[in-house]
C-alpha cells in the first residue's frame, strides 16, 4: 500500500509534552466500525462500562530503562558529543543503539558515557562502535551483564520520544511518568503507552466489574518511534523486539475465547505479541521469542477483538495498525475527529478503544 494514504495534518500543539494527572484523567475516543462509524468522547475511566465481564485485557508488563546514554567520541583534539539510543540489547555486553551525529563514527571508535566535560563519573562506562548501518549503530561495552545493567542506569534518563525530547529534557518527573505502574520486566526503551493511563483504582473498578486481564512481556524497542520512509509498505522494514507469554497467560486467555469472551489488548506491543504468537485457529499457545510483526491493512487478525491505545504518528507504522484493526476510513475519520475534538497526541497523550471491523476472532465451535 501506499503510505501517503496514511498521512494526515496534525497541528504541533497537539502533541502532548506531559501526561495528565491523575493518570485515569485521560479522554479516551471509543471507535466503533461499520457502515457509519460510531465515534464517542469518553473517558478512560469509563473502560468498565465500556466492557463486559468475563472479557480479558492484555497488558505488557516490561519496564523502560534508562536507555538514553550521552557520551562524548574523541579523535585527537577533536571531541564530540554523541547521543545514543539503545534500541535492542544483543548478549551481555552488546546493544543496537540509534547514534546522533552518527556521521561523526566510524567502526572502531570509543565512546565514553557519563561524562561531565572531561570528568569520568561514577558509574561511567566506555564502548566501541562495532558496526554501523546508516544512523545505527552497535555498540560492544566494556562490562557485562548485571555490571552492565547498573552503569547504563546510573548514566542513562528515560528515553523519550524524539517528538517530546526535541522539545524539552528528560526529568525526574519522567522516571514515574513514563513508566506503566504494573511495569515488572526489565528491558524495554520505550513505554508501552496506552499503559499508562492505568491507575490502582482503575484496576480496582474492572474487578469489581468482572472483568479480567493477564500480563504478556514485549520489550519495546526504540525502532517503534521510526517514520515509514519507503513510499510502499511492502519496502518497510521493522527492528524485532523480544515478547514472551507466560503458560498461565496462554490458558487464560484461551479460556476467555472458549467462554465467548472478548481479548482486549492494552497497547499495540501486546496485540503484536498476540498477533505473533497465536495459531490459524486463534488459540494462543505459551510463546518466546523474537517478533517483527509489521500489520496493515488486509491483515487477518487471529486473537485479538478490541484495543486500547494512544494516538499515533502520521504515516506510522502504529498508524497502518490500527488502521488494519479498525478500517482505513474509520481511522481517518477517527483521527480528523480527534484533532477537531483537540485530543492530546503520542506517548503522554489521550487514549481511544477501539473494536475490530469486520468478524469476530475465531472461537471455538
Amino acid at each position: 500500500m501506499k503510505t501517503d494514504l496514511f498521512d494526515f495534518d496534525l497541528p504541533e500543539d497537539l502533541i502532548a509534552l506531559r501526561p495528565v494527572s491523575p493518570r485515569d484523567a485521560a479522554r479516551m475516543l471509543i471507535v466503533r466500525p461499520g457502515e457509519d462509524p460510531e465515534l464517542t468522547d469518553g473517558s478512560v475511566r469509563d473502560l468498565a462500562d465500556l466492557l463486559e465481564p468475563g472479557d480479558c485485557l492484555v497488558f505488557n508488563d516490561t519496564r523502560v530503562i534508562p536507555a538514553a546514554l550521552t557520551g562524548i567520541r574523541t579523535r585527537g583534539e577533536n571531541v564530540a558529543r554523541i547521543e545514543c539510543n539503545l534500541h535492542k540489547r544483543l548478549d551481555a555486553s552488546r546493544w543496537r543503539a540509534f547514534a546522533r551525529p552518527a556521521k561523526r563514527l566510524a567502526v572502531g571508535e570509543h565512546i565514553r558515557f557519563g561524562m561531565t566535560g572531561t570528568s569520568r563519573l561514577p558509574g561511567a562506562l566506555d564502548a566501541i562502535v562495532e558496526g554501523k548501518d546508516g544512523g545505527e549503530v552497535t555498540l560492544a561495552f566494556d562490562v557485562s551483564g548485571p555490571d552492565l545493567d547498573a552503569a547504563i542506569a546510573a548514566a542513562g534518563v528515560m528515553p523519550l520520544p524524539p517528538y517530546i525530547s526535541a522539545r524539552r529534557p528528560a526529568d525526574a518527573d519522567d522516571n514515574t511518568a513514563y513508566q506503566t505502574v504494573y511495569a515488572r520486566s526489565d528491558g524495554a526503551v520505550a513505554a508501552p503507552t496506552a499503559g499508562l493511563h492505568f491507575t490502582d483504582a482503575l484496576f480496582a473498578g474492572l474487578t469489581r466489574r468482572g472483568i479480567a486481564h493477564t500480563f504478556v512481556t514485549l520489550h519495546v524497542g526504540a525502532g517503534t518511534f521510526l517514520p515509514v520512509k519507503a513510499d510502499d509498505t511492502n519496502l518497510h522494514r521493522m527492528h524485532a523486539e523480544w515478547g514472551t507469554i507466560a503458560p498461565e497467560a496462554a490458558e487464560a486467555l484461551n479460556a476467555t475465547r472458549a467462554a465467548r469472551r472478548r481479548i482486549v489488548a492494552v497497547g499495540t506491543t501486546s496485540l503484536r505479541l498476540l498477533e505473533s504468537a497465536a495459531n490459524d485457529d486463534g488459540t494462543i499457545p505459551s510463546w518466546s521469542g523474537d517478533t517483527d510483526i509489521f500489520i496493515t491493512p488486509g491483515y487477518r487478525f487471529k486473537a485479538v477483538d478490541a484495543l486500547m491505545t494512544n494516538f499515533h504518528l502520521p504515516r506510522s507504522t502504529l498508524f497502518m495498525l490500527v488502521s488494519a484493526f479498525a478500517g482505513l476510513e474509520t481511522m481517518q475519520r477517527a483521527y480528523r475527529h480527534a484533532v477537531d475534538a483537540r485530543y492530546r497526541f503520542y506517548s503522554y497523550g489521550d487514549s481511544s478503544l477501539l473494536f475490530r471491523s469486520g468478524p469476530p476472532a475465531q472461537h471455538p465451535a
